[in-house]
Order: structure tokens, then C-alpha cells, then sequence
């Protein structure tokens, strides 16, 4: 008996997936347009620039005062010293 009889024919077939993966080794490689660092970085600027708009639309369009007024640095020290009871 020669050997292609011996064997079966799901194990011929097996052996000839493998020759054929062993042979066609392709290595898939992701390049990114974008390093990671610097999408962190975008990630954290947009984040800071919806919670400025956030603060935006909360002061001059929910509240009663100037849109620019939530940006200032007073705002805020006026809202501490009144929490503080200054």
C-alpha cells in the first residue's frame, strides 16, 4: 500500500490545509494614521472644549449672565466667596 491509501481523506485534507498555511504565512500589519499619543491628546481637548461650551450655554443661555462671563477667572471667585461667607 502506498501512503496516499493509507491515509484518510479528512486527514489527506488536513495535511494539505497545513502545507498550505505553512507556506502562505502572511503577516497582516495595522498601520494607524493616528499614534496613539496624539489621539489621547485630541481626546482630552475635546473634552475640555465641551465642558467649556457646557459652561458656556449653562451661564449665558440657562442663567442670566454674558456667555464670555463663564470663563473668567472672577466668576469663580465670586461663587467662592459667597460659599465661603466672605
Amino acid at each position: 500500500m502506498t501512503e496516499e491509501t493509507s491515509i484518510s481523506g479528512r486527514r489527506q485534507r488536513k495535511l494539505e490545509q497545513a502545507k498550505k498555511a505553512n507556506s502562505k504565512k502572511t503577516y497582516w500589519v495595522q498601520i494607524r494614521m493616528f499614534p496613539i499619543w496624539l489621539r489621547i491628546l485630541i481626546i482630552i481637548a475635546l473634552f475640555f472644549g465641551a465642558a467649556a461650551a457646557g459652561l458656556m450655554v449653562g451661564y449665558g443661555v440657562i442663567g442670566s449672565g454674558t456667555a464670555k462671563d463663564a470663563l473668567k477667572w472672577e466668576t469663580y471667585q465670586h461663587i467662592l466667596d459667597i460659599k465661603n461667607g466672605k
